[in-house]
């Protein structure tokens, strides 16, 4: 009998591909499509992953596939990235939310919360933009905005009620403008911060 001709050997992962599923995930925990302990239990499959074979499942019900067999299409390291999101919902009740390291900004960032801690780290995010709207439905808790030098502030259109609303910045920073984030919606017994970091020396 003729010998079965030999498979195709696995494509490996680059730490930029397994970096792309966990961004993917992030997403998913962030607007409700993931419990917090599913996205830990893929997030340690995501970065034991060693093949493409090994990180597609951790996705595939998380992103429409262009494949005919309904499988996800994995994007590579070298392909070009996907258009960033025209809103992103970020919904939250008595937990915790955090969003850092290098992440695509929505055009639109919809934050609607009840009594939690919510961290938004900018300083390392693509931006898809020159402008990022967040629109806060916040009651209780605390919502800190962490920026990058170069990052302006409008609040102008924010109402707030029984909220301490705090934007500070480092008055070295004579950066050119960057990127700006308007504060839109309302938040009511809360807290809010926006810090800027430090430029590096």
């Amino acid at each position: 009998m003729p010998a079965d001709p030999p498979s195709s050997p696995a494509l490996r992962a680059s730490d930029a591909d397994r970096d792309r599923v966990i961004e993917l995930l992030r997403a998913a925990v962030g607007d409700g499509r993931l419990y917090q302990a599913e996205f830990d239990e893929r997030l340690d499959a995501a970065l034991a992953a060693r093949t493409i074979d090994a990180l597609t499942p951790l996705t595939a019900d998380l992103i429409a596939a262009p494949c005919s067999d309904g499988a996800l299409a994995l994007p590579l390291a070298r392909t070009p990235a996907e258009p960033a999101a025209e809103l992103l919902t970020i919904r939250e009740r008595h937990g915790s939310v955090r969003r850092e390291g290098r992440w695509t900004l929505p055009h639109r960032l919809r934050l609607n919360t009840a009594w939690c801690d919510v961290m938004l780290d900018l300083t390392k995010a693509v931006h898809s933009g020159p402008e990022l709207i967040i629109e806060l439905r916040v009651r209780g808790g605390n919502v800190e905005l962490v920026l990058a030098p170069g990052m302006v502030v409008d609040a102008n259109e924010l109402s707030v009620r029984h909220t301490k609303l705090t934007i500070s910045r480092d008055a070295n920073d004579n950066a050119p403008e960057t990127l700006r984030v308007r504060l839109a919606g309302r938040a009511r017994h809360a807290r809010i911060d926006t810090r800027w970091l430090a430029p590096r020396r």
